[in-house]
């Protein structure tokens, strides 16, 4: 591969990553806002914050299966394997909070900012390279 090729690649990758994390921001606004309203009615923050990721995973498929992939996948394919990598991200981001509210003390919206910036490098990878992926990558 030229270098020519490989920095082509890596600008798609990161224009990519860019649109991954501005459709984030519209999933993390409604799970950030489902955390911040069931605190305030007394829910612990930790199942607060699983529904918000549940919330926020919702509104990140729909934006990313149309927008940041692109996909041509049909939703049968992609939703099962995005709902994977979505729980993966949830059981990610439920440990963190558990971890940073309870032992470490952390306010619960310092932990969620530190998990969500943990868990969006991942979600991006696998997002990409398995759960919007159109064919396998050949072995050639």
């Amino acid at each position: 591969m030229s270098a020519h090729s490989a920095a082509t690649i890596r600008i798609a990758i990161a224009r990519q990553f860019l649109a991954f994390a501005s459709v984030g921001a519209c999933g993390t606004a409604a799970h950030y806002a489902t955390l911040i309203t069931g605190v305030s009615l007394g829910v612990d923050p930790v199942p607060a914050s699983a529904l918000g990721w549940t919330f926020g995973a919702v509104v990140n498929y729909s934006l990313n299966y149309r927008f940041t992939f692109r996909s041509r996948l049909s939703h049968r394919q992609a939703a099962p394997r995005f709902a994977l990598v979505a729980a993966t991200g949830l059981l990610l981001n439920t440990l963190l909070m558990a971890v940073q509210v309870g032992p470490l003390g952390v306010h619960y919206l310092v932990a969620q900012i530190i998990a969500t910036g943990t868990i969006l490098c991942c979600n991006f990878v696998l997002s990409r390279t398995w759960a919007f992926r159109e064919r396998p990558r050949s072995s050639s």
